[in-house]
């Protein structure tokens, strides 16, 4: 496949050979979330964001499996530095019990390792004072790791501060501070002591236009958070909070960029009360927005940053006045053993630097915002993002869910979130001809939908 002149081609979606496969993985598969029927063939032509399926559709794929897969398949960047080492089995190591070494001393390694790449992200958080690293295996865990150490670090503190519209993970503990659908916490036990606040859903909102809830009574009024944690009047002891946590831009929830106002009392109150401030970066980390985190487009200082996904592992990044000191305190079989997994994030990080693929996420934001300008896209509320985290909001449920699948007879894949948002999420190296091209489709579909259903039918 040239990635260059590749062009998304569908025949039927999803095609017999695909419905087979379906059929197949779901006699023993538990239910679980499944878009769609898109069956990517690995033995078939792929690179950054086009794929192959079993039928021999062509797809842009704009999901990057979720924001894991940063620079889509088969991508030179990763794969050309792969090929160079010669791996080995087993390729998961008792990582938390064991070392592994690829030569005399770590600066002549021939394979980056889970050392190596906790010392790529020590580089990279050292603007907020972090240190000390534990690797795991998936985003939720380094969110229960994150919890724990939070805990500790507060000697037991027994409150804990979420946000509506939040999504951490679905790990019981991680479940407990979910405040996005309640399908994922029916029935399920859950953490004592969680409270939880609006999140921001406007990005230019202040205390005196607030309408989320956070600032309720204007500029003369404390926020709720503020409120809730005051020692004399609160019903909330800011001493007995263990941590607060919160993604710097809601993903599950629909994709919401906070407001600088929102961010700055989160960060004041934080500090005031010395609360630790997590930051869930597990999908806006790693350079998707643009930045190495998405805290830094923000007043915010996290005292602890989770990050996998784009990662290829999981990670808590504190540090290590936050970590206990206390050996078995954590652990973990695999932890720190993904030899394969640590080397693609070593390289993820790596080629993020050496092809400015922060300065490409920027400029392909203001494409994407530029191209949604320039259209006529009827049923549209807003169109929003940051870097490569970008979103459109749609009048309603129904009318995102026409143009997702739309979207896909044409070819491009897409995600919903929140109630009515599509977002997308392309390799963070796409390229503007690839960018016009997804996005036409995008506009395409919406247009589609439009066409069969009247604004008018909205009413």
């Amino acid at each position: 496949m040239d990635r260059h002149s590749a062009e998304p081609a569908v025949d039927a979606m999803p095609g017999e050979k695909a419905e087979r496969w379906a059929e197949f993985h779901h006699q023993h598969s538990a239910p679980s979330t499944y878009v769609y029927d898109f069956v990517w063939d690995i033995t078939e032509d792929a690179e950054g964001p086009f794929c192959t399926d079993v039928d021999g559709n062509v797809l842009l794929d704009f999901t990057s499996h979720v924001a894991a897969a940063p620079l889509g398949y088969n991508n030179p960047k990763i794969m050309d530095d792969l090929r160079e080492f010669d791996l080995v089995d087993p390729n998961k190591i008792a990582g938390q019990d064991f070392y592994f070494s690829s030569g005399e001393s770590p600066d002549e390694a021939s394979v980056p390792g889970p050392a190596h790449l906790m010392e790529e992200l020590v580089e990279r958080t050292a603007h907020y004072d972090a240190d000390t690293v534990f690797l795991s295996n998936s985003g939720a865990e380094a969110v229960e790791n994150a919890m724990k150490i939070c805990y500790d670090h507060r000697d037991g503190a027994k409150y804990a501060i979420t946000f509506d519209g939040a999504f951490h993970g679905r790990t019981l503990g991680a479940l407990s501070l979910n405040r996005s659908k309640e399908v994922y916490r029916r029935k399920f036990p859950e953490i004592p002591g969680v409270h939880d606040v609006p999140y921001c859903d406007d990005t230019a909102c202040d205390p005196a236009t607030c309408s989320c809830g956070f600032f309720p009574g204007g500029t003369d009024d404390p926020s709720l958070l503020r409120k809730k944690l005051d020692p004399k009047t609160g019903h909330i002891n800011p001493d007995e909070v263990a941590f607060l946590m919160m993604e710097p831009i809601q993903g599950e929830g629909g994709y919401r960029f906070p407001s600088d106002s929102f961010m700055e009392e989160v960060q004041d109150l934080c500090a005031t009360h010395d609360i630790p401030l997590i930051a869930d970066e597990i999908q806006a980390g790693v350079g998707r927005t643009g930045e190495m985190w998405g805290s830094d487009h923000y007043a915010i200082e996290p005292d602890v940053i989770t990050a996998a996904k784009g990662l290829r592992v999981g990670a808590t990044v504190s540090n290590s006045d936050i970590f206990p000191d206390e050996t078995s305190r954590l652990s973990s079989t695999w932890g720190a053993g993904d030899v394969l997994s640590s080397l693609q994030g070593v390289l993820t990080l790596r080629a993020i630097d050496e092809h400015d693929l922060l300065d490409n996420a920027d400029e392909r934001e203001a494409q994407f915002r530029q191209h949604m300008a320039d259209a006529d896209i009827p049923g549209v509320e807003d169109v929003r993002g940051k870097g490569l985290m970008l979103a459109v909001e749609f009048s309603d449920k129904d009318r995102r869910d026409a143009v997702l699948e739309a979207a896909l007879r044409r070819g491009l894949l897409t995600l919903g979130c929140g109630t009515k948002v599509i977002r997308l999420l392309p390799p963070m190296d796409v390229t503007e001809r690839e960018m016009a091209i997804g996005l036409d489709l995008l506009v395409e579909s919406i247009q589609k939908v439009a066409r069969e259903r009247p604004a008018e039918a909205d009413d």
